[in-house]
């Protein structure tokens, strides 16, 4: 699985180096990775979708957030929902329910993941209960911003050994002092992040 928000070739290019010249290709590799997963860690999310669905179990105290049409369960991002299958229930002791809705509407049509489920005009359970969900957990796709993002700390990264110390020099410029977080990068990634991340 693929878990790179950018390819190795589109660094390339935004890098100016030859696609045939693969000299430095585990450099880029892990430029990328470190990348992708610093993204991850800014926004306190994912943006790759599972290959196949997985299944997490939900406590409700602190996930259910009362709306007026009902009570909507908080879940990690899920970015298809064909093999969905929703369960409640406690210990090992699980049986299907239907009597939901996906939210925020449309969010898989706009490319943005399902993140809540929506019990209309009803309540999720007991304190003691649990919600049981099996699905593909992820973004539908890489969004376009994230993808720039991944490229423009890839290529820093990528530079970052020719700046010890965290210092460039230039000719024009003389030394600069190179800022702890690019606000290029900050820009793109900041309309991802979940709540109470960043």
């Amino acid at each position: 699985m693929v878990t790179e928000y950018a390819t190795r070739d589109e660094l390339k290019q935004q890098l100016a180096i030859e696609t045939d010249d693969d000299t430095r290709d585990a450099l880029l590799d892990k430029a990328l990775k470190a990348a992708s997963r610093g993204i991850d860690r800014a926004t306190g999310r994912r943006f790759w979708l599972d290959d196949t669905a997985k299944v997490r179990t939900y406590r409700l105290a602190g996930r259910v957030s009362c709306e007026a049409d009902g009570d909507v369960l908080l879940v990690d991002d899920i970015g298809d929902i064909a093999s969905m299958v929703v369960e409640t229930g406690s210990g090992s002791s699980f049986a299907a329910f239907t009597g939901y809705e996906t939210t925020p509407d449309n969010a898989l049509a706009d490319g943005w993941p399902v993140t809540g489920l929506l019990r209309v005009n009803g309540a999720w359970g007991t304190a003691t209960s649990r919600v049981r969900v099996t699905a593909k957990f992820g973004w539908p796709t890489v969004p376009d911003d994230i993808a720039e993002a991944c490229l423009i700390q890839a290529s820093r990264l990528f530079k970052r050994k020719d700046s010890p110390e965290g210092v460039m020099g230039s000719s024009e410029w003389g030394v600069v002092r190179l800022s702890r977080r690019d606000p290029d990068v900050w820009n793109l990634i900041e309309p991802y992040l979940l709540p109470g991340f960043g």
